[in-house]
């Protein structure tokens, strides 16, 4: 929501309800022949968002790729999994029914997430497609999802914004990512593609100030002080790239979450120390299975890694804490008894040697 945006006070009271600072990031990739977009890779701060849990949400039937970190950041490895999750599968396809030749030049701008060598990490079985990078400094001019893609997505997306939570947010990403214009796309690349054939495409561009204004329309409808700067400057806004302090709010606010999402439910028993020994066994078997007999090996290491550095990390924890735990309580229980069995000793003896002196 954009800074000045209204928002009333009932809305304020609503339990995990904050428009204002939860963020997300989404990638948007289209062809040139622009009758075929891809799915779009989309990364937030929680894998599992308690709104998933209330809406029964199944993660891998979105019109999404959803990833997650803390930060909310296309990192390399996510964007690796959408090249070869999404990307790759869906362009091939695309191809193949199109009967043409099984060749792609993937353009990309210059950022962290897309480092020089990003074709060396590309499956085996997509090899076709190839990585053309952008001069620096150039996704302004060149880019063609900045050439008003971007920026028309956000007015038709902020049309259908309502009270929401992530859900939400999903479905209205599909529906401005579906009414995104053929004649929009056609423009976008322009400056890239040699033949301009925009003019004859019959779907037409709908005019960019007459969504504003529709938007201006049904905020005020719905009580909210909104008008045509407001959605000018939430579509700046997401242009910029997000201060530490925005991360560090970001964080804490995550933490809170995931903190309310565990402290209303009921307490599981403990695991036992033998539970927690099993448990590993066993998933390190089937991890020497994965990492052995798994086609996509790249995909399935990292996935490995991720699981040992997040998930695993937790319960080996609980193991050397309970081993030190052991072993100070053994220190602690033993040492003041020998020491209580040989200060007896010590005194007899010193006493037996004063009287042989007397």
């Amino acid at each position: 929501m954009p800074h000045q945006t209204y928002i009333t006070a009932e809305e304020k009271r609503l339990p995990g309800h904050k428009p204002m600072k939860d963020r997300l990031t989404l990638a948007l990739c289209v062809s040139a022949s622009v009758d075929f977009k891809v799915k779009p890779l989309l990364v937030y701060h929680s894998n599992t968002p308690r709104a998933f849990k209330t809406h029964k949400v199944v993660k891998e039937s979105l019109n999404v790729l959803w990833r997650a970190n803390g930060k909310a950041w296309v990192t390399r490895q996510l964007f690796i999994e959408w090249i070869n999750i999404c990307f790759g599968p869906t362009v091939k396809k695309y191809l193949e029914e199109n009967r043409l030749l099984v060749k792609c030049l993937l353009v990309l701008d210059n950022v962290p997430a897309h480092p020089p060598s990003l074709h060396e990490d590309i499956a085996p079985q997509y090899s076709f497609v190839k990585i053309l990078y952008l001069p620096p400094h150039s996704s302004p001019l060149l880019q063609p999802m900045d050439q008003r893609v971007i920026s028309n997505f956000m007015k038709l997306y902020t049309k259908y914004l309502e009270h929401f939570d992530i859900v939400i947010c999903l479905k209205m990403i599909d529906q401005a990512w579906q009414e995104i214009s053929r004649r929009t796309l056609n423009s976008a690349w322009t400056k890239l593609w040699s033949e301009d054939d925009s003019e004859n495409v019959d779907d037409p561009e709908p005019d960019a100030q007459s969504e504003v204004a529709k938007i201006v329309t049904l905020r005020k409808s719905m009580g909210l002080e909104v008008d045509e700067t407001d959605i000018d400057e939430l579509i700046q806004e997401h242009q910029d790239e997000l201060t530490t302090d925005d991360l560090k709010e970001l964080e804490v606010m995550l933490v809170n979450v995931i903190q309310e999402e565990y402290s209303g439910g009921e307490e599981d028993e403990p695991l036992t120390t033998a539970e927690i020994k099993e448990d590993l066994d066993g998933y390190f078997k089937m991890a020497t299975l994965v990492e052995k007999r798994h086609p996509e090996k790249i995909l399935a290491v990292r996935a490995l890694e991720y699981c040992n550095e997040v998930c695993l990390s937790y319960f080996r924890n609980i193991l050397r804490c309970r081993q030190k735990q052991a072993s100070l309580d053994a220190y602690f229980s033993k040492r003041p008894l020998v020491e209580a069995d040989q200060a007896p000793a010590k005194k007899q003896k010193k006493c037996g040697n004063d009287e042989e002196n007397a």
